[in-house]
């Protein structure tokens, strides 16, 4: 937990700060290991202004990958992991992040291991990154590893970049045509319904739909706002249930090309970690089990921890797979083949790229297909909005 300390020097100056320790005796321990005679310690607070600040310093994956890459430069050119850190820590602009870096250069002083200093943060170190962390620390080949880690997380920032730019722009476009509804059913539409209730011509139907419409979103918004944020809490409860999160991991698969771009972006990540555990030294079991936590999705979850299970038994890799549909044929051949070769690595990173490769395809018929989609909706809805405003005026001008 976050303790802040107040502490005399020898000098007699007082310092303070903030320190991440289980409890106060460990503070107060290294205060006097550092010559500091401590005089409050208290856990850590932040109001106000500050705590408005804490939310926007939150770290992200692009400081992840920043951190991990000028590491493994610093590492490679021969500096030791606190000279690298301690330049790193006055590089990195996220100032979150800088003193979490801090943090671990006081816990490496303090003679912890890097993976134990980084264990604290989970929310910024995965699993997977501790792993491999602690599995290059046992094996001698610490700087090459982390080479290998930053490589993975460019690759893998830069498909999930790929992927949340296919779905920007339908998006928008949807967010736009919601909030242009929204107007027209508040604003523009009452004003007509004064100017149709003085027009003795019967109205059409269409008319009658958006001037009923109109009067629901004015009259009872708030049921409206209510049911919305109603079924948006239990719909994240739902989800977040067992039966739930499945119903959906199982029918958004089944989506025309969104379904397959989720499967190959997941076979992508999948191969490429496992591919980069086994290489780093991690034992095959300990690997996909730590793998089947970067595919987001149930099922490609169970059936990965059920190869696990299967490889524990003495089944092979490549023969575990194939007894799930799940996992494409040629993942499952190339996976065979690595491991008959003993290039179980390479087969994965092969794997890893026809599916980034596949991904960038899939992704460009996705945008292609959206723009016409897209255009049919909206061509749709003005019509009906434009028959339903000028069909009045042209009834009472033939009646006329």
């Amino acid at each position: 937990m976050k303790l802040y300390y107040r502490a005399v020097t020898q000098d007699g100056k007082n310092v303070s700060g903030i320190i991440d320790a289980k409890d106060p005796k460990e503070v107060a321990t290294y205060l006097r290991k550092h010559k500091l005679v401590p005089i409050k310690i208290a856990p850590a607070t932040e109001t106000g202004f500050k705590k408005i600040l804490s939310f926007f310093r939150k770290t992200s994956t692009s400081d992840l990958v920043f951190f991990t890459r000028q590491l493994a430069s610093m590492l490679s050119a021969g500096l030791t992991l606190i000279q690298a850190l301690v330049i790193l820590k006055n590089q990195i602009p996220n100032k979150a992040m800088s003193n979490i870096i801090s943090d671990i250069i006081t816990d490496l002083e303090d003679g912890k291991t890097f993976s134990l200093a980084i264990e604290k943060y989970p929310n910024i170190f995965s699993p997977i990154y501790v792993s491999l962390i602690r599995t290059a620390e046992g094996s001698g080949l610490f700087d090459k590893i982390i080479v290998r880690l930053a490589d993975n997380l460019e690759k893998q920032q830069n498909l999930q970049k790929k992927v949340r730019g296919a779905l920007i722009y339908p998006a928008i476009v949807i967010s736009m045509m919601i909030v242009v509804v929204i107007v027209m059913m508040v604003v523009v539409v009452p004003q007509l319904n004064i100017l149709y209730g003085n027009v003795e011509t019967a109205l059409p139907l269409p008319t009658l739909i958006i001037i009923s419409l109109s009067q629901f979103f004015v009259n009872f918004w708030y049921v409206l706002l209510a049911a919305m944020v109603g079924g948006a809490v239990y719909a994240r409860n739902w989800y977040r249930k067992p039966t739930g999160r499945k119903f959906v991991d199982t029918y958004i698969l089944k989506i025309p090309v969104l379904g397959r771009l989720l499967r190959e972006n997941m076979m992508a990540e999948f191969t490429r970690t496992l591919g980069l555990l086994v290489n780093s030294g991690s034992m095959v079991v300990a690997s996909l089990l730590r793998s089947s936590e970067v595919v987001g999705n149930v099922l490609y979850k169970e059936a990965i921890v059920l190869v696990a299970k299967k490889v524990e038994k003495g089944i092979s890799i490549g023969d575990a797979m194939s007894a799930s549909p799940l996992f494409p044929p040629m993942v499952v051949e190339m996976v065979k083949i690595g491991e008959q070769t003993g290039k179980l690595y390479d087969s994965l990173l092969r794997s890893s790229e026809y599916f980034e490769s596949n991904v960038e395809e899939t992704i460009k018929v996705l945008t292609t297909l959206f723009e016409p989609v897209i255009m049919v909706i909206l061509a749709v809805g003005v019509g009906f909005l434009i028959i339903a405003v000028i069909t009045p005026f042209y009834n009472l001008i033939s009646a006329i």
